[in-house]
């Protein structure tokens, strides 16, 4: 057998036990010199927070608590300084809007009402008031009685437009009164003809008498009710009144108390500052002042009505004169063009329309609306002058310009006791 090359590294009696391996174990002086071991630092159960302080469940959740609500409280300041920006810009222009309703636009805030015809009507016609005693404006106070103010009937009409209404019903139940009133109405009705191209008709319910007269003079119809009168085509002033010989004199309202007799008479025109003094007589030539005041207002209103009515003057000054009439009469003179009860001149005047009378309804003015009067506008409607109230237990005193001052010209129709006491 050849010979079997053997393993250099690989003993030659593989019987033999193999040598001992010297041991790991250090011997004993190591063991003894050993320094001890060392264990890892504890650790708290939680972390540390600020200032080294360990951070608990607590103050985890306290510190988590805290920074939420400065975070909402903020969000909410922050929140209420946007809603009061917006809130004041908010009120600002409700403020702007409420100053514009509450003084000059109170005609466009008004609310309006049917008096006529059918709510469901499509067609309407726009009725103006036109009661009581008329004055010119706010200025001029308040009377006992409801009133009309000519100046802000005026400004409704010279409000409204084409598309508002087919035409305007003047409702007339006034003796007169403030001549620059019912002139300011009677011009307001021309310029509503002219800018609209719509009629306006006048209805007297019960009386249109001077003031009245002149405002409706230049309608394109004039119809009055079974019983209404017209006319007094006329200027008057005062009573003038002359006490004499006084005794005695009230302390409260200033009225004389005794005296031995009391004259009183009316000037029909003007007057010079003192005039109409009841403790002296006018002189001749304060007289004369006044009655060329009357004079020249009552020929501008004779005037008016012979232009507006086609009637001459010389039957005005020497037929008419300042004469209350009954609608035959009214008719026959020209002042008036039909007798009619109210629908039947409602449907007539909506026919003159060229409106149907059956789709057609009559609408006023109710009064300023809810938005104005926040603002501070007037519940009555605009143009109407209302009655003074009473005061602190005393009884309501007319305050109207037209009733205290005796020398100033008025196109009015009996006594001022009604509406001034």
């Amino acid at each position: 057998m050849a010979d079997q090359p053997q393993d250099e590294n690989r003993p030659d009696d593989q019987s033999a036990p193999p040598a001992a391996q010297p041991s790991e174990a250090p011997p004993a002086a190591q063991l003894n010199d050993a320094p001890p071991a060392v264990l890892p630092p504890r650790q708290p159960p939680y972390p540390p927070g600020r200032g080294g302080r360990p951070e608990t469940p607590f103050r985890r959740g306290f510190g988590l608590g805290a920074g939420a609500g400065l975070g909402v409280g903020l969000a909410i300041i922050a929140a209420s300084l946007v809603a009061s920006i917006v809130g004041g810009l908010v009120l600002v222009a409700f403020a702007a809007t409420g100053a514009t309703l509450a003084a000059g636009s109170r005609p466009e805030a008004e609310t309006l009402s049917t008096v006529w015809g059918k709510d469901t009507a499509t067609s309407r016609l726009r009725a103006i008031p036109v009661t009581g005693t008329i004055q010119t404006s706010g200025g001029d106070g308040l009377g006992l009685t409801e009133g009309t103010f000519g100046y802000e009937v005026a400004d409704v009409l010279d409000s409204l437009t084409a598309d508002d209404a087919g035409g305007v019903v003047l409702l007339m139940n006034t003796p007169g009164g403030s001549i620059s009133g019912s002139r300011a109405m009677s011009d307001a009705v021309d310029r509503y003809r002219q800018r609209t191209g719509h009629k306006v008709f006048a209805f007297v319910e019960e009386m249109s008498a001077s003031g009245g007269m002149y405002t409706m003079a230049g309608a394109d119809e004039i119809v009055v009710d079974h019983g209404a009168t017209v006319g007094s085509i006329g200027v008057v002033m005062g009573p003038l009144e002359r006490y004499h010989n006084v005794t005695a004199a009230g302390s409260v309202l200033g009225g004389v108390v005794a005296a031995e007799r009391i004259d009183s008479e009316y000037i029909s025109a003007g007057a010079g500052k003192t005039a109409g003094d009841p403790y002296r007589d006018l002189t001749e030539a304060e007289r004369a002042e006044l009655q060329n005041i009357a004079d020249t207002f009552y020929a501008d209103f004779v005037d008016f009505v012979s232009t507006k009515r086609g009637i001459d003057k010389a039957v005005i000054v020497d037929q008419l004169g300042a004469g209350l009439f009954a609608p035959a009469d009214a008719q026959r003179y020209g002042l008036i063009d039909a007798q009619m009860g109210r629908d039947e001149a409602m449907r007539h005047f909506a026919q003159a329309a060229g409106l149907d009378p059956d789709n057609t309804r009559l609408v006023q003015s109710a009064g300023s609306s809810l938005l104005s009067q926040l603002f501070g506008a007037q519940a009555r409607p605009w143009g109407v002058s209302p009655a003074a109230q009473p005061s602190g237990g005393q009884p309501a005193r007319a305050s109207a310009s037209i009733c205290a001052d005796v020398t100033k010209p008025v196109a009015l129709h009996g006594g001022l006791t009604a509406f001034c006491g």
